[in-house]
């Protein structure tokens, strides 16, 4: 049958419903009182117990004056078993105008079949929303991948593995907040628009406040706000953030997304390695129950210690590159190896993101940091005390996947301010608008020295849940429109937000 012919069939059985019910909108039903979750009912099952219960009905069974249906809510699934003894003739009869996918609430009697279901025996039955479309029939038959996230609550309803993800996102995310907060950390709420783009040299999404009458960006990264609080005398900070970057969409990437940022005082990148293996062992250990899982039929074993390597001496074997080339060398010889061909020009932030691109292929699948960062590529980490083209930097890899950046915080605000001047005239901003005279302001107030650390909260959950996409780990990913068909423009990123979009 077509589907408009369904809809059309449902619609009439809503207004049959409706004018039998003495005109009353059924959509204003509420579910019986002293209702509890079906889930609740499974796990204290107690034969003869009279509950109410209430959920989305998946599935019907009808043998004459006897209709079984299946009836879920978010906790668990349960049969219902209608008999015409039971709820009346005129009750019974409504039955004939309920399909799958509508939503009731029911009064009975719970009891095992033969077959040792767990069943409810409904007395009374109240309809509370009438599906006018029908559910896609379990899924399987649907293959545009794009549809699914377009219609995610579709998806959640007929997928039952797709819902176990987004509930092991929330378990994920709890669990890291209980680590930190046991830890003593204080988490923070920090500003999401901003006056001006900081924290990482990403393309910002743009806004204006009509009051004001002045332009604002939603923020790339907290990080210049939560810097702001070590100053306050804050010294353990975290923000479980939302940011944003106008730029590409891949399996990787998504314009809006989740970062954990974490700022200790009196820390550094050493410190920040020993934070992010305790935390991400902590949190394998409670969502999982072991340290050792599969993504993507890559066995990653979480055990201690994690690997270390040189980003100077990587790019050095790989490339020729050195830590002091300007970009037009770093280009020359990226096109040397057979890299970025057809490339006319680069800035140091695109040909670095470049390097990491190709380095992340060949990355060990168990946990890796990459250190020795050059420190033309990191505006807001400290330098090496003994080597100040190096600095205190690394970048946290597990199963290929970038996952982590963190950095000794630089709390100089004079070379802070030469750093941005120098990094925004190559990105070829104006000086006025790039720089953060705010952020400027607080460090020349004394900021402590510190350890930032930043983990994607997206990719993490990628890791732990096996899944191949960030849009399978977003409830709702930003989409193309329909009918809309330019390529997305290349990204470019530098900042501790580089880490997790």
């Amino acid at each position: 049958m077509e589907l408009n012919e369904l809809i059309a069939q449902r619609k009439a059985k809503f207004e049959h419903l409706t004018a039998g019910a003495g005109g009353v909108n059924l959509y204003y039903n509420q579910p019986f009182t002293g209702r509890i979750s079906i889930g609740e009912a499974l796990q204290n099952f107690q034969e003869g117990k009279r509950i109410s219960i209430a959920g989305r009905i998946i599935a019907r069974r009808s043998h004459g004056k006897v209709v079984f249906l299946d009836l879920r809510d978010s906790t668990g699934k349960i049969q219902l078993y209608l008999k015409l003894d039971f709820v009346g003739e005129e009750k019974f009869k409504s039955l004939e105008d309920i399909d799958i996918a509508d939503i009731i609430s029911v009064n009975g009697e719970l009891f095992k079949t033969h077959a040792g279901e767990f069943t409810v025996k409904v007395e009374d039955f109240i309809i509370l929303a009438k599906a006018l479309r029908p559910l896609p029939e379990k899924w399987h038959g649907l293959k545009d991948v794009e549809l699914r996230y377009r219609q995610r609550y579709l998806d959640l309803i007929a997928n039952e593995e797709i819902k176990k993800v987004f509930l092991m996102r929330t378990r994920i995310i709890k669990t890291i907040r209980n680590f930190l907060d046991g830890k003593g950390f204080l988490e923070v709420e920090t500003p999401m628009m901003h006056p001006i783009p900081g924290g990482a040299a990403g393309r910002p999404f743009k806004t204006h406040h009509n009051e004001y009458d002045s332009d604002l960006y939603l923020r790339i990264a907290p990080e210049l706000y939560l810097k702001q609080l070590l100053v306050a005398g804050l010294d353990k900070v975290y923000e479980i953030n939302r940011s944003f970057r106008n730029e590409g969409v891949s399996t990787k990437h998504n314009p809006e997304f989740t970062m954990l940022e974490v700022y200790v005082a009196f820390a550094d990148y050493e410190d920040m390695m020993q934070l992010a293996e305790e935390m991400i062992i902590y949190t394998a250990k409670e969502v999982l129950g072991e340290i050792s899982f599969v993504y993507q039929e890559k066995t990653i074993s979480l055990n201690s210690p994690w690997q270390r390597r040189s980003f100077a001496q990587l790019v050095k074997e790989k490339f020729g590159i050195e830590p002091d080339d300007e970009a037009p060398v770093m280009l020359k010889k990226l096109q040397s190896k057979g890299f970025a061909q057809g490339a006319g020009k680069l800035t140091r932030s695109q040909a670095a993101k470049l390097i990491e691109d190709i380095l992340e292929l060949e990355m060990n699948v168990n946990p890796t940091f990459v250190t020795d960062y050059f420190t033309n590529l990191c505006p807001l980490a400290k330098t090496k005390k003994d080597e100040p083209l190096i600095s205190e930097r690394f970048e946290l890899y597990v199963g290929g996947l970038e996952i982590g950046n963190a950095y000794s915080e630089l709390n100089d605000p004079i070379e802070q301010k030469r750093r941005f001047l120098d990094e925004f005239k190559e990105l070829g901003f104006e000086e006025k608008k790039a720089v953060d005279e705010d952020f400027i302001l607080a460090l020349e107030h004394g900021m402590p020295p510190a350890g930032g650390l930043g983990i994607g909260i997206d990719r993490l959950v990628m890791l732990f849940t096996g899944q191949p996409s960030i849009r399978d780990v977003i409830l709702f990913p930003l989409l193309r429109p329909e009918k809309q068909g330019q390529s997305p423009p290349p990204r470019q990123r530098r900042g501790k937000g580089t880490v997790p979009v």
